[in-house]
């Protein structure tokens, strides 16, 4: 769209269910009654409220509620509420995720005002606007008199047609354009501002939000999950893939798994694991269920072009990595989900190496890893599998599924982070390289000939080529 000559654009974000993921008034109310407005009980329902707004978003009942409120707060003084909404920007800012704080800063950084546009009170909302770094906070303002609000509602009621008014007043005001705008919102009430501006983007939607949303072709995303991975009532596939994983429904691999309390339950890291297998990337997700966080893999492009596999792949949030392109955007890609406080993994080996390779003890890395901690200075936490081979050889198409009475045993050992110096990405990687391998079984420092049965299964299905075989080429997973 072509820009206007003296106009600016600007992003305007919905705050409940939008930049925080539910409501919230939980955490007013906790910080009114704090500072002494509120009585310490809490008003019978209040929390049922919450929990359905939660869970469906807005509905007519309870904005009749929120624009009553103005009479509510008949009385209290301005100054108390204005502490309490200090107190609840604390709280608040911690429940942001990730996505929704790296798209405040791409639109800061290119160019555009960042506006907070919500229903709350303004006084309740300002200290958090500001946490998040907003621009500007366009909320609803109660009337005040001699530094107590006076039970009304000064100028409009920010909600609905109400909210793309007080925008557009706004906008008048600052130069901006809405129709070159962007706007955010969960809620089916805040279409008129979505059907106003340039770029609408649609967040958590309510049910009937999604619908309109795919008769507009309007994208749809969730900021507490990379904007590939989809969520059907409120759960991302890959958390239901890690509970089947550790439930009986997976019998035909024993798993040995230690030291998963040296992965972080919070914030980023950057899991790096040995290749033995096609099973590899299931070993990993496996283990990092056992602190229920999702893991983000970078893998070979190939596997995300794949029918129906390609689909599943890239619902769990898979970074694709095009070996031959030499580009470093699958890089780029895994830092900013560390940034967003991603898991991200990756098998620095960058392929299963083959034939005898595979009995090496020695382990060769790719720079991948070492360069995306230089990048992000997330920990590096090293995975050592053992075991892996024998549910899913590299001859295999499949891996072996009627080793029911006889599972193989999957040995997964999780190590402290690795101490990088971040100086030069070889000496990082060697260091990488040494963390993994010292988590290996003593029967992988073993020097042995491999038989011509393990060589043959160490090779990929139909291959007849160098049983020597490659160690890798680019940083991501087969």
């Amino acid at each position: 769209m072509r820009r206007l000559a003296g106009v600016t654009a600007a992003a305007f974000f919905d705050l409940d269910r939008t930049l925080v993921p539910g409501a919230s008034g939980p955490a007013f109310s906790r910080a009114l009654r704090q500072v002494g407005v509120l009585p310490e009980r809490a008003i019978p329902g209040e929390g049922a409220v919450y929990k359905l707004f939660d869970l469906i978003g807005e509905t007519l009942p309870s904005m009749f509620l929120a624009r009553q409120a103005a009479r509510a707060a008949k009385g209290w003084r301005v100054q108390q509420v204005r502490e309490a909404g200090e107190l609840a920007a604390e709280e608040l800012d911690g429940a942001v995720p990730g996505f929704a704080r790296l798209a405040v800063a791409q639109h800061r950084a290119e160019g555009r005002k960042v506006v907070v546009a919500t229903t709350s009170p303004i006084d309740l909302v300002r200290p958090l606007a500001e946490v998040l770094g907003a621009d500007e906070l366009i909320a609803t303002t109660y009337g005040v008199r001699n530094g107590c609000y006076d039970g009304t509602i000064d100028g409009r009621f920010v909600w609905g047609p109400g909210k793309l008014g007080a925008v557009r007043d706004w906008a008048a005001v600052n130069g901006v354009a809405v129709e070159e705008s962007w706007a955010y919102s969960d809620s089916f009430y805040d279409f008129p501002l979505l059907n106003a501006v340039g770029t609408p983007i649609v967040v958590n939607p309510d049910p009937r939000l999604r619908l309109l949303a795919a008769a507009r072709r309007w994208p749809v995303v969730h900021f507490d999950v990379p904007q590939r991975v989809p969520k059907v009532v409120g759960i991302e596939p890959q958390m239901v893939a890690q509970a089947i994983g550790r439930s009986p429904l997976f019998p035909w691999v024993h798993w040995d798994i230690d030291g998963t309390d040296n992965i972080p339950l919070t914030g980023p890291a950057i899991l790096v694991a040995n290749h033995r297998s096609y099973f590899d990337p299931l070993a990993v997700g496996r283990t990092v269920s056992e602190i229920h966080r999702p893991v983000r893999f970078l893998s070979k492009k190939e596997v995300l072009e794949a029918p129906v596999v390609g689909l599943l792949v890239a619902s769990f949030g898979t970074i694709p990595v095009d070996r031959g392109s030499g580009s470093d955007e699958p890089l780029l890609a895994a830092a900013k989900a560390l940034e967003a406080g991603e898991v991200v993994a990756l098998m620095p080996q960058g392929t299963i190496p083959r034939g005898r390779a595979l009995y090496d003890p020695e382990l060769k890395g790719r720079w991948g890893a070492a360069r995306l901690a230089t990048l992000s200075k997330a920990p590096v936490v090293p995975i050592g599998l053992w075991g892996t081979e024998a549910v899913w050889p590299r001859n295999r198409r499949y891996p072996d599924v009627l080793a029911l009475g006889h599972p193989p045993v999957v040995r997964v050992r999780v190590g402290p982070p690795v101490e990088l110096k971040y100086r030069s990405v070889d000496a990082d990687t060697k260091r990488i390289m040494t963390a993994i391998r010292a988590l290996l079984p003593p029967e992988a420092e073993v020097v042995r000939e491999p038989t011509a049965e393990e060589i043959a299964r160490a090779m990929p299905a139909g291959h007849s080529g160098d049983a020597d075989g490659e160690t890798g080429r680019r940083p991501g997973s087969d």
